[in-house]
């Protein structure tokens, strides 16, 4: 969806209507314009992933500050793992001072206060995710964000964020979005533990604490699996049944009724898809892991007040 685009916005209107943009689109802070207000030029996009958002931004030269006093009136958890796709970054936060070239990640806790700016014309593709949907500690995400460069996930990630930003429009307007946002977090997550694992004092803790968030991520992975199971997930993770469901318990998830949740809302999609409007009810339904097409309509109906096959022709 496109914000901002200042060719469309008088000269004199520029400063605040991308003051206006940004601030729908990120968190407060103070914003200073390089250069004469009359010539600031930006274009600016944000599309919605389920509970994420990618939210670009293609401007001239600006410094944004976010002071303890901005954190205080407005502290969203969420974090921002940024692709600097023009000009040089430089980026401050934690008290470290970083260069963000083209085609590296950045990491920004929206809940510190940082600061960040470009000279030239310059640009940016964010990511932002709640930080309890990311599912890692605080210590984990702040020892990963300056090592970024040194994970064999890097150009990985990267380059995903960067397809998301080039189909943007379609990618957020089909029924798979939320889910490709799920997914987009699992490569995040995955980022990140690849970075601070190598800080020996938080291997161990990175293990249990994100115990759950791995077995809903390999989970979400083995849906369309008909035998998955407690004891299936549980032997994958090499913990017993009773500590998977302990775990589970503890993370306030039911795992029988939320593998059901998952597995309905990939059909959903399935059903929406153009690939999938011609495919008969039962197919769908043994694609997404459901051994009996009459349990799955039950299910489906009781999910989403419709059978499977008003939602199939609704689309």
């Amino acid at each position: 969806m496109l914000l901002l685009d200042t060719d469309a916005v008088a000269p004199e209107h520029r400063v605040s209507a991308f003051r206006a943009a940004f601030d729908q689109a990120s968190v407060p802070c103070r914003i200073e314009h390089l250069g004469p207000d009359d010539r600031v030029h930006s274009r600016m996009n944000l599309w919605q992933f389920g509970r994420t958002s990618v939210f670009t931004t293609d401007a001239t030269g600006f410094r944004l500050v976010r002071t303890p006093q901005h954190v205080r009136l407005e502290s969203p958890q969420v974090i921002a793992l940024a692709v600097q796709s023009r000009a040089v970054g430089r980026f401050s936060q934690y008290g470290t001072d970083h260069v963000v070239r083209a085609g590296q990640l950045m990491l920004n806790d929206l809940t510190a206060p940082y600061g960040f700016s470009w000279s030239g014309a310059g640009g940016s593709r964010a990511f932002q995710v709640p930080v309890d949907q990311l599912g890692l500690p605080t210590e984990v995400i702040r020892t990963a964000a300056p090592r970024l460069a040194s994970s064999p996930l890097h150009d990985l990630v990267r380059d995903h964020l960067v397809r998301l930003v080039r189909e943007g429009d379609a990618l957020a307007a089909d029924p798979g979005a939320a889910a490709l946002g799920t997914a987009t977090v699992e490569l995040v997550r995955a980022l990140l533990i690849s970075v601070a694992s190598a800080d020996a004092r938080l291997t161990d803790g990175i293990r249990e604490e994100t115990l759950l968030t791995r077995v809903l991520a390999w989970s979400r992975r083995h849906l369309t699996d008909p035998d998955l199971d407690a004891g299936r997930i549980a032997a994958a993770h090499n913990v017993s049944v009773r500590q998977l469901y302990k775990v589970c318990a503890a993370g306030g998830v039911s795992l029988e009724q939320w593998l059901i949740a998952e597995r309905l809302e990939l059909a959903r999609a399935e059903l929406g898809a153009p690939s999938g409007r011609h495919r008969s009810i039962a197919a769908v339904a043994h694609s997404c892991g459901f051994a009996d097409p009459s349990h799955f309509a039950r299910r489906f109906r009781a999910a989403y007040g419709r059978s499977p096959r008003e939602c199939q022709r609704a689309r």
